[in-house]
This record gives C-alpha cells, sequence and structure tokens, in this order.
C-alpha cells in the first residue's frame, strides 16, 4: 500500500489551514468528471471571495495546462509534476519566486494540494509500460472534488453581476430622464429654480461613475426617483408661500407648457420667446453672514479678518485661481452676475471641492448660466446652510 503524502517538504510547518485543505481536497467526488475549463473560469468568476488575484488565477491556468485531458476525472491521476523553471516559461517568463508565492495562494485556498517528494523535487516515477505509478507535484483533485460549490458560487456571482447591470442601467435612464427635463425647463423659459436639482444630478452623474455595490445602486435609484419627482412637481406647479398668488402661478405655468405642445415648430417657439425683467441675472449681493456660515471652508485661505463685503472679495481674489479660475473668467463671472456673487460661487465650489471633478469649468458654466438668467448662487447656499444645520 502506498503512503499518501500530507506533510510539506522543508520548513514548511503543518497548520489547521493545510489539514482542513487537506480533508476537503479528499473527499470524495460528488460528480465523476468535470471540464478543468469550465472549473476554471468559474473560480476566475470568484477570486475575489476565495483570496485570489488575477495573477493567481493566471498560474492555475499554466498548472491545468499541464493537465493532458481535458476533463478531470474521478480516479485518474491528477498531479502536475512540472519544474518550476517550466511553469515559467508557460506562464510567460514569470519570476520563479514570484511563481512560488502564486502557488501558495492556490494552495492556501484550497484548490490545490502539494504531493512533496522526500528532497522536495518534483517528478513521476513510471512502471514497465510506461505508466505513471507515482507523481510528486500540485495535485488537482481539489477541483473536481469542489466542482460542485465553486460551479454553484460562480452561478450565484453571475446573478449578482446581472443585478447590478441591471440596477445601473435603471439608474442611468432615470439620471437621463432627469437631464432631459432639467435641459427641457431652461429652453421653455419656465421658472422653476432648478439649480438644486441640477447640481443634484450632476453629483449622480459622477457618483455613477464609481463601481457601486448593488445595495449601493438601489439607494441611488431611490434618490433619483424622489429627484425625478421633484423636477416634474416644479415643471407643473410652482409653489409659492402666498396662498393669494399660488393660483395665479399655477395658471401661468400650465398655460406655458400648453402653448410649448400646440406649436409644431420649436424655433418658431424660440423667436417669440423674449425675456422678461425676472430673466436678468439676480447681481444683488446674498447675505454675508449666510455666505460665512454656508461655507466656513474657505476662510481657511484667508490671510485676514473679514469685516465687510470689500475685504470677501479680496480674500476670494486669491482663492478663485486655487479652484482653477483663471483672471479672464473672473472678470467675466464679476461682470455676468456681480462680484458678490461670483465670490459666493467660489466659496460653494471651496465648500464642495470633494464633489466637483473640475471646478473651474463648474465655475464658467455657472457664469455662463448667470449670463443667460439661469443661475444665482442663492439656492446653493440656502442647501449648504440647511446641510450645516
Amino acid at each position: 500500500m502506498r503512503t499518501v503524502t500530507t506533510t510539506p517538504f522543508g520548513a514548511r510547518p503543518v497548520t489547521a489551514c493545510l489539514m482542513e485543505n487537506q480533508a476537503r481536497g479528499r473527499a470524495l467526488a460528488q460528480i465523476s468528471s468535470v471540464d478543468k475549463y469550465q472549473v476554471l473560469n468559474a473560480v476566475g468568476l470568484i477570486a475575489r471571495d476565495l483570496g485570489l488575484s488575477d495573477r493567481n488565477i493566471a498560474v492555475l491556468q499554466v498548472l491545468l495546462s499541464f493537465h493532458p485531458d481535458r476533463d478531470l476525472k474521478d480516479g485518474a491521476a491528477m498531479v502536475v509534476f512540472a519544474s518550476n523553471a517550466s511553469l515559467s516559461e508557460r506562464a510567460h517568463g514569470m519570476p520563479e519566486s514570484t511563481l512560488r508565492r502564486h502557488l501558495s495562494s492556490l494552495v492556501n485556498a484550497g484548490l490545490i494540494l502539494r504531493h512533496d517528494s522526500p528532497n522536495g523535487k518534483r517528478y513521476a516515477r513510471r512502471g514497465a509500460g510506461g505508466q505513471i505509478t507515482r507523481a510528486f507535484g500540485f495535485d488537482l483533485t481539489p477541483l473536481l472534488t469542489r466542482a460542485p460549490e465553486i460551479l454553484e458560487r460562480a452561478n450565484i456571482e453571475i446573478a449578482r453581476r446581472e443585478q447590478i447591470k441591471a440596477m445601473r442601467e435603471e439608474v442611468s435612464l432615470m439620471l437621463r430622464d432627469a437631464s432631459k427635463l432639467i435641459e427641457y425647463a431652461l429652453h421653455s423659459g419656465l421658472e422653476t429654480n432648478l439649480d438644486e436639482v441640477d447640481d443634484r444630478t450632476k453629483l449622480a452623474r459622477q457618483v455613477l461613475r464609481r463601481k457601486l455595490s448593488y445595495h449601493q445602486l438601489r439607494e441611488m435609484r431611490d434618490q433619483m426617483a424622489t429627484l425625478i419627482n421633484d423636477i416634474h412637481a416644479r415643471l407643473g406647479t410652482q409653489i409659492t408661500t402666498d396662498p393669494q398668488v399660488e393660483n395665479t402661478v399655477d395658471i401661468q405655468v400650465k398655460t406655458e407648457t400648453k402653448t410649448a405642445e400646440l406649436s409644431g415648430n420649436p424655433a418658431q417657439n424660440e423667436r417669440h420667446y423674449q425675456k422678461s425683467d425676472k430673466d436678468i441675472p439676480d447681481k444683488k449681493a446674498p447675505d454675508l453672514g449666510m455666505v460665512l456660515t454656508s461655507c466656513p471652508d474657505v476662510t481657511a485661505y484667508f490671510d485676514r479678518p473679514v469685516r465687510d463685503w470689500s475685504d470677501y472679495l479680496y480674500a476670494i481674489c486669491s482663492v478663485a485661481p486655487m479652484v482653477g479660475i483663471d483672471a479672464q473668467n473672473w472678470a467675466k463671472a464679476c461682470q455676468t452676475m456681480g462680484p458678490e456673487n461670483a465670490a459666493a460661487t467660489v466659496a460653494v465650489l471651496v465648500q464642495r471641492i470633494s464633489e466637483i471633478a473640475n471646478p473651474g469649468a463648474y465655475f464658467r458654466t455657472l457664469a455662463q448660466k448667470a449670463g443667460e438668467g439661469d443661475f444665482s448662487p442663492l439656492p446653493l447656499l440656502t442647501a449648504l446652510a440647511r446641510k450645516a444645520a
């Protein structure tokens, strides 16, 4: 009766993890055979759960390439006894030190077993007919015995990825709806004060670029649903605190919407539209105390105390270049929206710097919208004040 090796060669000790992997690898196989590349692909899908990297999987693929058969079969020899030099060559010249580290990771993950010879070398003994009677190397048997578990976990991972893909698709569609509705409101001339929801939409677009979990995407979907409902509500009616003008405003918005729907020529509507007094950029300075309270982070860059707007403007002029606003765009913004509004906008950008990918470009966009009568920093200040409170 031949002895089956269970202990490692050299200084490597016997550990509880090693004993557990030996037991799992030698368990009775629930299936008689499995396609080795089907198992490899499944392992790749759950590699992170197994604590493996892409390079670990690449080394496992090299080991499988030395197994002569396509299938791993119960009762067949499944020990790969290729030398490190042969494995390294087939792994596109991977250094042997790196190769040994990846092989150890596969052993620790319980996907392969070591059958060490008395001298630690890998080799095979053959009988008179040339058949292999004993081999020392890496045993692929765990891939067969654990195949049902690996394949099941891979199917769960595939379903999870499809779920995430579908949820991301839904959020993307909702984000498109929000952007298009805001664009419609701006081009229709509706006074809906959508700057805040526009910022929320842009922030959502930035967040969606990241790799999000299903639960994060589901939470984002709920937020987008609330955002779209908010946009629809603002497009349908403008809620005011004065009950005497509420009905008048409601009728005015509905009339404008109806007119836009009846016309068959959008260009004609655009020619007939003229800016009213409400569309002229509001250059009235916001309350300095509100700016200081809503945007406290920017004051860390000031070199003197702020007593009035003159002090604040002097300080902001040195902060603007730090966030990518050059002198030309700063001067243009001061002209279109007023210097106090421009300074307040810079303070908002600094306060939200972690949420904005390109503050300089964003500032130019806001300045342009201000020139068209579509932007005021007041809603952003109000939102930050609520957040601070």
